[in-house]
């Protein structure tokens, strides 16, 4: 992962040692709710850690005597949620890590020894998959969230499909253990270890939408899991800003490492016969469009190992019939690339 550089203002040793580092991401110019440290602390969280923006409009100083637990980050410049969360993953040494918005509060869930005894695989589990790694349950865990007057969000990521094409859909979180295709918003529990060894969130996709994708679909593609914890509650007090859902070179980047790999022999290639319906669905010209064909052949050959199943067996996994009650955000089809639908 590529790291922006930053500094780091604040206690560095860890208060606790349960296994849990909360990670707050603070919105350009918003306040930090100086309660929810002081919660987090009364959790029993190893560390806190509050990644800001380049230039906070408070005083970091002030606030890192006041809270002598929390460990301040700041970049040398601004940074998407993506690059956020892969310098929090750089900066932690707990096993796992909360990442939570500064505008959040942990409703339910317990302590932080709580919420690492949920996600730690016991013994029986351990017999039944001996491929498990780190003695925790998935790659990340994903939170129910409610909005200020306590109404549940739709923050479960669905793949859907449908005469050959497919889009994303988000639905109300319903039962213990459904998969999400990524985590909303960037809220969720990860292991550091499975994280890191997935390369974390792609920064050369720029739109946050794709890298989130991207992100999601991978760990799948790469065997790993993403899914939900009902008894992890988390209440947003603020409106989330809108996403771009827009067509255009991140969702090139991410279809070409995602949607395009073919899965043969127990590894991925990306064979050269796609690259044609590649160069006049992408609306580039020749070169250009062979430069981001072949940047992402490469990629998926440094990788072919990795891969454990292609996108339709991703997809299966979830096998759910669209319906009126699904928010469909967009229409990802690589036969039809330059069409965006939404409701």
């Amino acid at each position: 992962m590529n790291i922006t550089p930053y500094t780091a203002i604040g206690c560095k040793e860890r208060k606790d040692n349960e296994g849990i580092t909360a990670v707050l991401l603070n919105r350009q110019g918003h306040y930090p709710h100086r309660s929810f440290f002081q919660e987090l602390e009364t959790a029993g969280f190893d560390n806190i850690i509050s990644i800001e923006s380049p230039s906070p409009h408070y005083d970091i100083e002030d606030l890192s005597r006041k809270f002598p637990f929390v460990r301040f980050i700041i970049p040398e410049k601004e940074i998407n949620l993506g690059e956020q969360i892969n310098l929090a993953a750089h900066e932690v040494e707990s096993p796992l890590f909360f990442v939570l918005r500064s505008d959040m509060k942990i409703i339910a869930g317990g302590t932080a020894k709580r919420i690492v005894e949920r996600l730690t695989v016991n013994q029986e589990e351990t017999s039944e998959n001996e491929e498990n790694k780190n003695g925790f349950k998935r790659l990340c865990t994903v939170p129910a969230i409610v909005n200020s007057v306590y109404e549940s969000m739709p923050t479960i990521v669905t793949p859907l499909t449908r005469n050959k094409k497919m889009w994303a859909g988000m639905m109300e979180p319903h039962s213990e253990g459904e998969l999400s295709l990524y985590p909303f918003n960037g809220i969720g529990i990860y292991d550091r270890q499975r994280f890191i060894s997935t390369g974390g969130f792609d920064t050369t996709i720029e739109n946050i939408h794709w890298q989130f994708m991207d992100f999601g679909f991978r760990s799948f593609l790469w065997g790993e899991e993403i899914s939900l914890s009902l008894h992890l509650k988390i209440l947003c007090e603020e409106e989330l800003p809108p996403v771009d859902y827009s067509l255009g070179k991140s969702y090139r980047q991410f279809y070409l490492k995602n949607l395009a790999p073919v899965f043969r022999d127990n590894c991925a290639q990306l064979p050269l016969y796609r690259f044609v319906p590649y160069l006049f669905k992408s609306n580039e010209y020749l070169f250009s469009a062979w430069d981001e064909f072949s940047n992402g052949r490469n990629w998926v050959t440094e990788n072919k190992d990795k891969f454990r199943m292609d996108a339709i067996a991703v997809t299966n996994r979830w096998n759910i019939i669209p319906s009126e009650s699904m928010i469909k955000t967009e229409d990802i089809a690589p036969e039809d690339s330059e069409k965006q639908e939404s409701t």
